[in-house]
């Protein structure tokens, strides 16, 4: 009997030991809402960015689409250069709309919160999209090098079936890079920080308010995010060293056209992957500088690809006058 109450005595113990060990972890995870500082406390600034950033997604969002509907739509714009511009298209539709709509809202909110799953939410989709950037970026200047130093072999290179598996990898480990870094972040625990220095949910200002040791996970983010960034960075400027080497014996309109091509190309790649190398390629430090170099990648960039795209590429300023000249004709048609 004595060694049947020093049995219970003992499960009571342990179930204690075992309350007071998780209780303060179940309290820790207890956040149900995060604070943006946004990127000014000026009430008169933030009325300006208001209405300067609402019109810059409205040019995203018009640019992309216009693109999309472009390469869908005329025949002679399907082909392997196109099919990645429109994936491009899409994921920059896809990336700005993962921050700017909340930020654009913010700009005219007193209280600039977000719930903990929204803020999971917003982390995952942007890292999902801006990874698939990277990734479509990188496919992309594989393509130019393959039309360029191997023109006879160009289409069996670029199969129909090469980009879709090309296209899918690109998606795939997007996903994949997401899921971790989503992961790694919010499997610390949260105590009483809730103000995110920030205008959006990223890793780096994340992480700042976990109450737990975040070496590791730094260590991680950076391997992950900014390894990806930097290794991506040099197989494009190695694609397109090799480019200009071979366009030496060129004649010189080939050399032109090709010069365009991979010369607006890597206008949108400098734009998009110094930031990016800048903001995740260090450890968890934060910077006054970094929210104004986010906007480079989450903004700017998303509303160049379209500018630069259309206003010097030929083929598709060719599509646009011909789709124009179809939906005159429809009308014309219409009146007769």
């Amino acid at each position: 009997m004595s060694w049947d109450h020093t049995q219970e005595d003992s499960q009571k113990n342990q179930s204690h030991q075992a309350s007071t060990i998780w209780v303060p972890m179940e309290v820790a995870n207890n956040v149900t809402e995060f604070i943006f500082l946004g990127l000014s406390q000026d009430p008169g600034m933030q009325l300006m960015f208001f209405a300067l950033f609402l019109l810059f997604y409205i040019v995203i969002m018009v640019g992309n689409l216009l693109i999309l509907l472009m390469v869908f739509s005329d025949p002679q714009l399907q082909t392997p250069m196109y099919f990645f511009l429109s994936n491009l298209s899409f994921v920059d539709i896809a990336y700005s709309s993962a921050t700017a709509p909340k930020m654009i809202a913010d700009f005219i909110s007193e209280k600039k919160t977000i719930s903990y799953w929204g803020c999971v939410t917003q982390m995952f989709t942007f890292h999902f999209f801006g990874c698939a950037e990277i990734f479509v970026l990188t496919v992309m200047a594989f393509d130019r090098y393959a039309a360029i130093c191997q023109p006879l072999r160009y289409t069996t290179i670029m199969s129909a079936n090469v980009c879709i598996v090309l296209a899918s990898l690109s998606w795939l480990g997007a996903l994949g890079h997401s899921f971790v870094q989503t992961l790694l972040t919010f499997q610390l625990p949260f105590c009483n920080d809730q103000v995110i220095d920030h205008y959006f949910c990223d890793v780096h200002p994340v992480l700042k308010l976990a109450c737990a040791d975040t070496t590791l996970v730094n260590m991680l983010v950076v391997a992950n995010s900014g390894l990806i960034s930097l290794g991506c960075f040099l197989i494009l400027l190695a694609s397109y060293t090799v480019i200009l080497f071979s366009l030496r014996k060129r004649s010189s309109e080939s050399r032109r056209k090709a010069l365009s091509t991979c010369g607006s190309h890597f206008t949108v790649v400098t734009f998009f992957f110094v930031p990016c190398i800048f903001i995740y390629l260090r450890p968890s430090t934060t910077f006054p500088l970094d929210k104004a170099v986010s906007v480079f990648y989450t903004t700017i960039t998303p509303m160049l690809n379209p500018l630069i795209y259309t206003l010097r590429n030929e083929d598709v300023k060719n599509a646009m006058k011909r789709i124009w000249s179809r939906k005159v004709s429809l009308k014309e048609n219409e009146k007769g």
